[in-house]
């Protein structure tokens, strides 16, 4: 009897002391829906900046977040659609900084917002900046970096077009100028992405130093002087 008592106390034991241990894993490992689609979306994202799209497999990044593959295909239907809601999350994040940034009056300030904007978000969102200057891999998704330079350049050239107007330039080609200058901070900002020098307060002022005073050198009717007229 006791020794039958001793083993079904030693066998209780046993048990009492496995189920926290269980308890923990399972609590640990347990997530809402919202949050494992969340959880996937960062992995993704860490990944897809540092391997690229091709680089990046469902395994790896189901392996990452300890679930298996078909818990990735059910958020988001595959690699692909993952890797699509984490390039329209960051262009909107842009976007956003871009857009909210444009607050002072004076055409010069804004210049300056803009380029600092862009150079925050280099800083803050570096992998998401990764993934953006890469060559969108998926023909249906309209998430690029050039649409993403377009749609920024169309939040300034309303600005620029009342610029034009005011000194008697064209305004109709207030878009053009717009693509020009938010193509040359834009791609400046791709080099400082690794580069990182000189420092962004600099970067910032070096940019609008040359738009500004090309902006403010401008030429109503601009003419080529070499030999090539067309």
């Amino acid at each position: 009897m006791m020794g039958s008592v001793a083993t079904d106390s030693s066998t209780s034991s046993n048990v009492s002391s496995d189920r926290p241990d269980k308890t923990r894993r399972t609590r640990r490992t347990r997530m809402t829906g919202a949050e494992r689609r969340q959880q996937l979306l960062e992995i993704g994202r860490t990944l897809f900046a540092a391997k690229g799209f091709e680089g990046t497999s469902v395994e790896e990044i189901a392996a990452k977040a300890g679930v298996s593959k078909p818990v990735v295909y059910e958020h988001f239907g595959g690699k692909e659609g993952l890797y699509a809601v984490v390039v329209d999350r960051e262009m909107r994040q842009l976007l956003d900084m871009v857009t909210s940034s444009l607050t002072a009056g004076h055409p010069r300030e804004l210049c300056e917002q803009a380029a600092f904007a862009l150079l925050d978000y280099i800083e803050e969102y570096t992998d998401g900046f990764r993934i953006l200057v890469r060559d969108s891999p998926i023909p249906q998704s309209t998430g690029s970096f050039a649409s993403l330079i377009s749609d920024i350049a169309t939040q300034v050239e309303d600005i620029l077009g009342r610029e034009f107007k005011n000194r008697g330039f064209d305004p109709k080609l207030a878009p053009m100028y717009a693509q020009a200058l938010v193509g040359m901070v834009a791609l400046t900002g791709q080099w400082w992405l690794d580069a990182r020098k000189p420092k962004k307060a600099e970067v910032a002022a070096h940019l609008v130093n040359l738009a500004w005073h090309g902006l403010d050198g401008l030429e109503p009717k601009p003419r080529l002087i070499g030999h090539r007229k067309n």
